[in-house]
């Protein structure tokens, strides 16, 4: 995912069973296409170059790091580690909280909802049969991407759709050398997380 166009769209296929999604650039080209292997007891995330599948470009693999939070740890096409998102257990209860690790182990950035409240009214309007329907119109909560200094340098937006299906991902902020990869899959799989919380 080179030479990277923001805003970035997430757009969920809502008519298979399989949790995919495309991610396009704002000039509408595709630059990955993420494909979530289903019925498999460890996360396992394919990210091809687009939805032809004709080139992996990136694997995405869950395992246990440190305090025993879960860690998705980001693989290049020569199998190579290269950067984790780990999701921080009990913090995560109240308010999304994740944290970006890059290549040495080292914390590099912080993903947070903006408004925890927007979350917690979507998931509760989302059990009432009829209102259900219209929640991913009512509320779409933003999550702030900051690095070490408490800065924000990306937001991820929920946008008004059905089903809560499409995501929106903008640059607000400098980012150390190389870490536009770093960010977005962290980003893929935050989303793929979140959006199966409710």
């Amino acid at each position: 995912m080179q030479d990277i166009h923001f805003p970035i769209t997430f757009e969920f296929k809502i008519t298979t069973l399989a949790n995919d999604f495309t991610a396009k650039d704002k000039t509408g080209k595709t630059i990955a296409f993420v494909r979530q292997k289903m019925f498999k007891l460890k996360e396992d995330i394919s990210v091809f170059n687009d939805d032809t599948k004709s080139r992996l470009n990136y694997r995405i693999k869950a395992d246990t790091w440190l305090d025993f939070s879960t860690a998705y740890s980001f693989y290049d096409t020569k199998d190579k580690e290269f950067g984790k998102v780990v999701r921080k257990g009990w913090k995560s209860l109240w308010n999304a909280h994740y944290e970006i690790i890059n290549e040495h182990q080292k914390q590099q950035y912080v993903i947070n909802e903006k408004n925890p409240w927007i979350k917690i009214l979507d998931s509760l309007l989302g059990e009432i049969p009829v209102l259900s329907f219209f929640t991913g119109y009512l509320f779409n909560p933003t999550y702030l991407v900051k690095n070490t200094q408490g800065k924000t340098v990306a937001e991820l937006k929920k946008l008004k759709s059905f089903f809560g299906k499409n995501f929106e991902v903008s640059k607000i902020g400098e980012l150390d050398n190389n870490d536009d990869d770093r960010i977005l899959l962290a980003l893929m799989m935050f989303v793929l997380l979140e959006r199966r919380r409710g």
